[in-house]
């Protein structure tokens, strides 16, 4: 059986009751299922109550990726900042699937070595900003998120106004927040969300590629599709 990537965490009140849509797209393959069983459980995040304890050396930061998609993001930055630890959330498991293949050979599931400045915490994102102390994040990133285009599916967009006082809760003063996104009903919600609130400030907007942010697989598709991709950062105040 695969790993339990489903078991119920604590409900979070005031935030969006859900973030994410299906779990798992085509079926498994046994080499995706010995990912999930084996080395899944070998780098997930143990206590979100005590991030840093998870991780083997003290980091000097901690940084967060909501929504991670194939990984390609989050292990560019992990790998380019190894004095930095990093929580890569990510519910879907396909998702998952990709990111590990790409940390240890096939045989090797359940004793390959592991990235000791990356974690995964493969539930739902809200549980785990619910349970991190106030102030522990550094930096947050929310890569070309699922726009939710229909409106009776807003709810479940990430940047809400009712999830803003938790993620402000959870980033120190002047900690950034990260926003990208290709699609036009989510950059307009970011701007209309983002503008009417004041617990971060607007500290950069590029409307093409900045530096020193790794390229997804989203923003590729994106462009190839002739759509604009749009990026922003936020600094709590």
């Amino acid at each position: 059986m695969a790993y339990d990537i489903s078991r119920p965490s604590p409900p979070a009140e005031g935030i969006p009751d859900r973030l994410y849509g299906r779990r798992r797209g085509h079926p498994l393959r046994p080499r995706q299922g010995r990912l999930l069983d084996l080395t899944l459980p070998r780098i997930t995040l143990a206590d979100p109550a005590d991030p840093r304890a998870g991780f083997a050396n003290a980091p000097g930061a901690l940084w967060l990726e909501v929504g991670f998609g194939g990984g390609e993001h989050a292990l560019e930055i992990a790998r380019a900042n190894p004095e930095v630890a990093l929580i890569a959330s990510e519910v879907f498991e396909n998702g998952l699937c990709s990111l590990l293949t790409q940390l240890v050979p096939e045989g090797e599931e359940e004793t390959g070595s592991l990235p000791a400045n990356l974690r995964l915490w493969p539930r739902d994102a809200r549980h785990l900003l619910a349970a991190l102390p106030d102030g522990a994040l550094d930096r947050l990133f929310l890569m070309f998120p699922d726009p939710w285009p229909k409106a009776r599916h807003s709810k479940r967009r990430f940047v809400h106004p009712a999830l803003l006082p938790l993620l402000a809760a959870k980033l120190r003063p002047g900690a950034e927040w990260r926003i990208a996104s290709d699609d036009p009903t989510y950059q307009a919600w970011v701007d209309e969300v983002m503008g009417a609130q004041d617990l971060f400030d607007l500290a950069e907007h590029h409307d093409a590629h900045p530096e020193g942010w790794p390229r997804t697989r989203y923003e590729a598709k994106a462009l190839r599709e002739g759509r604009a991709p749009r990026w922003w950062v936020w600094r709590r105040k």
